[in-house]
């Protein structure tokens, strides 16, 4: 089981530093593209370097190299997420600018019939992200921007953070347990799991 994940300059990195470990901890093969601007946006708003970001796929590819694999509809993959998504990341993919490795992979997805999900990272925002966020939808992006549930209960920042990305695991199918699940019980940890 193979997902890409693309990292763009927006704020909100640790989104996606959490969504790789969280497909680690699920045993995903994890393809990385991440842009320059992501790479600055590490350092502004972690204590990690890109190197420890980048430790955790299990391949990493150049964002300047369109000859990569993930460039291709042949490369298969269950999705990509892109996580933070810039809105400048959002026009590219709208419109079909492949002027990236991260813009064309999640083309690829798109043209494939693949599962791709968008997590925008802006506010407020103008009437151009909403139509270049609407033209993803039409074109078969799902556009789950990190919203806060507070019906988990957050008691922590990763709480919040868990939760957004174990929302985005369910989008493309795998089983988490990232997420705290509305109106679903959740096992006392004395009980077996035949109730006793």
């Amino acid at each position: 089981m193979r997902v890409i994940v693309g990292l763009s300059g927006a704020s909100g990195v640790q989104y996606g530093i959490r969504l790789l470990e969280a497909l680690r901890d699920l045993d995903v093969e994890r393809h990385l593209v991440l842009s320059r601007a992501a790479a600055m946006t590490i350092a502004y708003e972690t204590d990690r370097t890109v190197k420890d970001v980048r430790n955790l796929a299990t391949a990493v590819h150049d964002n300047a190299d369109v000859g990569a694999g993930p460039a291709s509809g042949s490369f298969r993959a269950l999705g990509m997420i892109v996580a933070p998504c810039s809105m400048r990341t959002v026009a590219e993919i709208a419109h079909g600018l492949s002027t990236s490795l991260l813009t064309r992979a999640a083309d690829v997805m798109l043209k494939e019939r693949r599962r791709l999900v968008v997590a925008p990272r802006e506010t407020p925002l103008h009437l151009g992200h909403l139509r270049n966020m609407a033209t993803l939808a039409e074109l078969g992006a799902i556009v789950a921007p990190p919203m806060p549930a507070f019906y988990a209960r957050p008691t922590s920042l990763d709480d919040l953070i868990d939760h957004q990305v174990g929302r985005w695991l369910d989008l493309l199918g795998l089983d988490n347990d990232l997420v705290r699940r509305w109106r679903e019980p959740t096992p006392d940890p004395g009980e077996t799991e035949d109730g006793r």
